[in-house]
């Protein structure tokens, strides 16, 4: 029955993305977009489906960590990786310590990592104003009743699913894409 829905909202989905493109711009953007869009926006599109709606599943990737793992293992990754990539770290939120601090109770692990390579960021936004909003790149290390699970941004959907980026930029956006997916894959097994 569950497939039976997703098809069906697929299919509506299809119908009205149809009747938009015919009466909007779109069929010109199409032609401006990276090669793989629509197989990108397709992968979103499944992954919000089967989440009930929840946008930030469609939009983020996650790894959980491997038993055993520290907290100490996965930040060392992270900083081996981000200096492999020439990503500098630009801060980090210890909301739960913070939570703590106002609480006096313990909380469970919250922790956001931040980082960017200056350089790719202001060609970026010089690209794209907007894309100021995204930065920094952020991974986020998360306590759940299950271990530890590590969050970011999908970084394929910043690369292939926008206008086509100029040969150099898109080199630097896919090093940047390189580094985060190797910081979430690294860090969940603590390897550096």
């Amino acid at each position: 029955m569950q497939g039976f829905i997703k098809l069906t909202m697929r299919l509506a989905a299809m119908l009205m993305l149809g009747a938009a493109l015919s009466a909007c711009g779109t069929i010109s953007t199409l032609g401006k977009l990276e090669p793989g869009a629509g197989a990108e926006a397709s992968k979103m599109w499944d992954r919000w489906v089967d989440s009930g709606g929840d946008i930030a599943v469609a939009t983020t990737w996650e790894r959980k960590v491997k038993p055993g793992v520290t907290q100490a293992q996965i930040e060392q990754s992270l900083a081996s990786v981000s200096a492999e990539y020439n990503m500098r770290s630009v801060g980090e939120l210890p909301l739960s310590k913070e939570l703590e601090a106002r609480s006096g109770k313990p909380e469970k692990l919250l922790k956001v990592y931040s980082y960017c390579n200056p350089e790719t960021a202001r060609k970026m936004v010089s690209f794209s104003p907007h894309m100021s909003a995204y930065l920094p790149c952020r991974v986020t290390l998360l306590e759940k009743e299950d271990g530890l699970w590590l969050y970011t941004l999908n970084m394929d959907m910043m690369v292939n699913m926008g206008r086509k980026l100029p040969p150099e930029l898109m080199s630097d956006v896919v090093k940047i894409r390189n580094g985060i997916w190797q910081m979430i894959e690294k860090g969940a097994s603590g390897d550096f």
